[in-house]
């Protein structure tokens, strides 16, 4: 009697085991995102509805929060290719490395781990397939720069679903020689490829594999910031949902799927705390396609967010015990769209546009004088630059890691951040915690202070991964 009771005991325990493993898993990237990239974002929504305090971002309020550290094998301060292999495979590496470890060596991660288990697999990204964070979750290369080679592994992953912007050396050369393009391989090797979410829906009913990226024409390195849109461009949320449609389909065993909101960290490479703030709310409007699958599938779900590092030393806090960030609502592009219109002004006006003009254009695009009072020394340091790139004719562009822009509009949004009083210590990568949100099957899991080598592993043993 005793031993059948024991067995009983054992049979149950091992049933809840198996109903606490998490049989769909979200793990969503937010590229550059700190723990201020997320506190500036709830402040901003705060203030914009008339008062001090936050108004919580839907993946902020998960019940489990953590921070983790992001130091590389080789350098206190990581870069996005170590970083997302650490989170891609639990293990730390060089910077530049793509899931391979310091010795070269091929790192297992956490992506093939769920394709192993028999999992459905997808990796998707705002930015280009082939860019450092997805590529850590599928190719095994030394140097991050090694695109053509990246989308070759992404083929050999055989991963069910891949979705970015597009892919940044879809051809190359080899000793001369001229390799074939990434798109016929795509679909020799079973995908179909898909270029807009109306082209996805239109293929993936017959497809047992896709690849979707933005329409032709559009700029394959990237979606466009937030601030930026258009009608009928392609969204992070879009791919989400399509990510999901298309796992979903004739699924019994689950998914793993990776989401990447990887022009956060763009932003911030150019100190642009208005499009920050857009690229975090972007990142959460994602997340909310991944919440409403977990209400309906609560004790299989796990969702997890986190940063692969924080980038610019964001701090709020400029002068003085307040902050403007409601400011930022009246930003309507991002510096590198304010600097293509500033060009395009320059061009018009035959490189003499007046100061008025100048004028004219920054309080349409930004809300300065207008909407936003501006000091005489920050009139004063748009004035200067005017005088040095429009009258002097003496053009020196800024430019950050991802842009190239007109100094006005780096100018520009240097004078916004004052306004709305924040700070930067840097235009890269710094050493800070970044934030780590879960909710659903395992997500205990992710409570504290933790490295970034550990939440793969955590996933993965919450998922039952081997």
């Amino acid at each position: 009697m005793r031993r059948l009771t024991y067995l009983l005991l054992f049979v149950l325990l091992a049933v809840a085991a198996h109903a606490q493993q998490a049989k769909y898993v979200f793990f969503f990237i937010g590229d550059g995102m700190g723990l201020n990239q997320v506190n500036t974002t709830e402040m901003y929504l705060g203030e914009r509805e008339g008062r001090i305090g936050i108004q919580p971002l839907t993946f902020a309020s998960f019940p489990v929060a953590g921070m983790a550290t992001t130091y590389s094998a080789t350098n206190s301060i990581t870069d996005s290719a170590a970083g997302g292999t650490a989170l891609a495979t639990g293990s730390k590496t060089y910077n530049g490395a793509i899931g391979v470890d310091v010795d070269k060596n091929v790192l297992t991660s956490v992506a093939e781990q769920a394709k192993r288990a028999g999992k459905k697999v997808g990796v998707t990204t705002s930015v280009s397939v082939d860019h450092a964070t997805p590529a850590s979750f599928y190719a095994h290369q030394p140097d991050r720069n090694m695109y053509y080679e990246i989308a070759q592994d992404m083929l050999k992953a055989d991963f069910d679903f891949y979705a970015g912007g597009g892919f940044l050396k879809p051809s190359t050369t080899f000793d001369g020689k001229e390799a074939p393009s990434i798109f016929p391989q795509i679909e020799k090797a079973g995908y179909t490829l898909a270029r807009g979410v109306e082209e996805y829906k239109e293929k993936c009913d017959e497809a047992d594999k896709m690849v979707l990226i933005q329409e032709e024409g559009a700029d394959p390195s990237c979606l466009p910031y937030a601030v930026d849109r258009r009608e009928g461009d392609l969204t992070l949320k879009q791919i989400t949902e399509s990510a999901v449609d298309f796992l979903m389909k004739d699924n019994k065993k689950g998914f793993f799927l990776m989401v990447e909101g990887g022009k956060i960290d763009w932003a911030c490479h150019n100190n642009d705390v208005g499009t920050v703030v857009k690229e975090v709310l972007d990142l959460d409007e994602a997340v909310k396609v991944a919440y409403e699958f977990y209400k309906k599938h609560p004790k299989e779900t796990l969702i997890v967010i986190t940063a692969d590092h924080e980038t610019g030393g964001l701090g709020m806090g400029y002068e003085g015990y307040t902050l403007s960030l409601k400011s930022l609502a009246n930003q309507e592009h991002s510096q590198e769209m304010l600097s293509r219109a500033i060009t395009d002004l320059r061009k018009a006006a035959d490189h003499k546009a007046s100061w008025e003009e100048v004028k004219a254009l920054l309080a349409d695009k930004m809300g300065f004088w207008e909407e936003l009072p501006i000091s005489w020394e920050q009139e004063k340091l748009l004035r200067d630059i005017y005088e040095e790139s429009f009258v002097r004719n003496h053009v020196e562009f800024a430019e950050s890691m991802y842009a190239k822009t007109e100094p006005l509009a780096a100018a520009a949004c240097r004078v916004m951040s004052q306004l709305s009083l924040v700070g930067w210590t840097s235009a890269d990568h710094t050493d800070e915690y970044v934030p780590v949100f879960a909710i659903g099957a395992g997500s205990k899991a992710f409570y504290g202070k933790m490295d970034n080598t550990d939440i793969p592993k955590r996933i993965a043993k919450a998922a039952g991964y081997k």
